[in-house]
């Protein structure tokens, strides 16, 4: 029996070999490596700023605090994406506000967006989970109707484009995620993009605790009796020169990793095609997808809320096989509104948000990675044709 994880974090020998020169050089926090991996991440995304921090949650949180988002405004979030989304919002003192998703792309709907407005609405964030865009056109015309700020969670977004375009450069800014479930990962760490410059010197001076210079231009610098000014409360959000020099590394090889990423998709769905009781992930020719993750629906009847639970049962069922085989899965991921702090604080409930309840209870990803082997690949593929939904 073979064993075939979730995912897998594999680093090159040049990923090793990168590490050793903040070692050598005796700088490892925030330096020269952060901004190389910044460099190449902008030439990646064809971002006009990038601004490495400490992860995911931590961009969305600076990303909202450098947009004035204080306590007691709105924002509005899907209620199907990891619980980090709203937590965000929640730093600041502001309320999230769940709305609800497509379950054919697991995004925000923005048909239901509008009606969630109110004068305390201040953002909008859009997240483009396991790597699809959602529909930014759509969500921007909404944004600019009621003068809202959009920040786009691309933790997932790596590779992703709407219309040509990679994800993350639609909004006031788009924050991405290192993760090592993510495409290029550094352990934990995070990106923020955006075009606006004044913005961008914010966050710049907002991840190093507020200061106007940073540690490494002071060190190097020609006045050592300066210390920094602090024009903005900020944070301890910097990215260290060691996560940065791996991450700049795997810059080297970033359209390689999309590629085999899409390739084993690719396969995945040639393979769902066959499986009637599988509904497999939406692709079109304006979105072309990052495949952080190949989430699926388990669809063996259509699903409402009246049949969800038999649903869920059959799904998890089918997971328990997988697992029993030595394949690992997972649902896509959770449904905020389902969570006991938010479930209990906000007092939401099921019948509010359908398409993220049977999108929680209902979605599996399958396992992706690029050196997922053809024998690794054959060996799932069987054992999904065998089962008998």
């Amino acid at each position: 029996m073979l064993k075939v994880p979730i995912a897998k974090t594999e680093f090159s020998e040049d990923d090793l070999n990168a590490i050793m020169d903040p070692l050598r050089s005796g700088w490892v926090v925030q330096g020269p490596h952060v901004a190389d991996f910044e460099r190449k991440w902008s030439e990646y995304t064809g971002a006009p700023h990038s601004i490495a921090v400490s992860n995911c949650t931590t961009a969305l949180h600076l990303s909202l605090a450098a947009c004035g988002v204080k306590a007691g405004d709105e924002v509005i979030v899907p209620s199907f994406t990891w619980i980090a989304t709203a937590n965000a919002v929640e730093y600041l003192g502001g309320k999230p506000v769940l709305c609800d998703v497509e379950t054919e792309t697991f995004n925000i709907d923005p048909s239901k967006i509008e009606k969630l407005i109110t004068p305390r609405t201040k953002a909008i964030i859009p997240v483009h989970l396991f790597g699809l865009s959602a529909r930014i056109d759509e969500i921007l015309q909404i944004a600019d109707k009621h003068n809202l700020v959009v920040i786009e969670d691309a933790a997932c977004g790596f590779g992703a484009k709407y219309n040509g375009k990679h994800v993350g450069n639609f909004g006031t800014t788009g924050c991405f995620s290192f993760h090592p479930r993510k495409a290029i990962t550094t352990g934990e760490g995070g990106m923020i993009i955006t075009a606006d410059a004044e913005l961008a010197e914010r966050l710049r001076s907002m991840r190093d605790h507020g200061a106007a210079v940073s540690d490494h231009q002071r060190h190097t610098g020609s006045k050592p009796y300066l210390l920094p000014e602090f024009p903005y409360l900020g944070y301890n959000y910097r990215m260290t020169d060691i996560q940065a020099s791996i991450g700049s590394s795997q810059m080297n090889r970033a359209e390689d990793i999309h590629n085999k990423r899409t390739a084993i998709a690719n396969k995945y769905d040639r393979l769902i095609d066959s499986i009637e009781w599988l509904q497999k992930p939406f692709r079109n020719k304006q979105y072309e997808h990052g495949f952080q993750a190949y989430v699926c629906m388990f669809s063996p009847e259509e699903i409402s809320m009246k049949n969800i639970d038999s649903v869920n049962a059959s799904r998890n069922a089918f997971m328990d096989y997988l697992q029993q085989n030595g394949i690992s899965t997972r649902p896509g991921t959770h449904a905020v509104h389902m969570l006991k702090y938010y479930r209990e604080k906000y007092g939401f409930n099921n019948e509010d948000y359908p398409g993220s309840y049977i999108s929680s209870q209902c979605s599996i990803a399958f396992p992706l990675f690029p050196t997922l082997s053809d024998e690794e690949f054959s060996y799932i593929a069987d054992k999904i044709k065998n089962y008998k939904a």
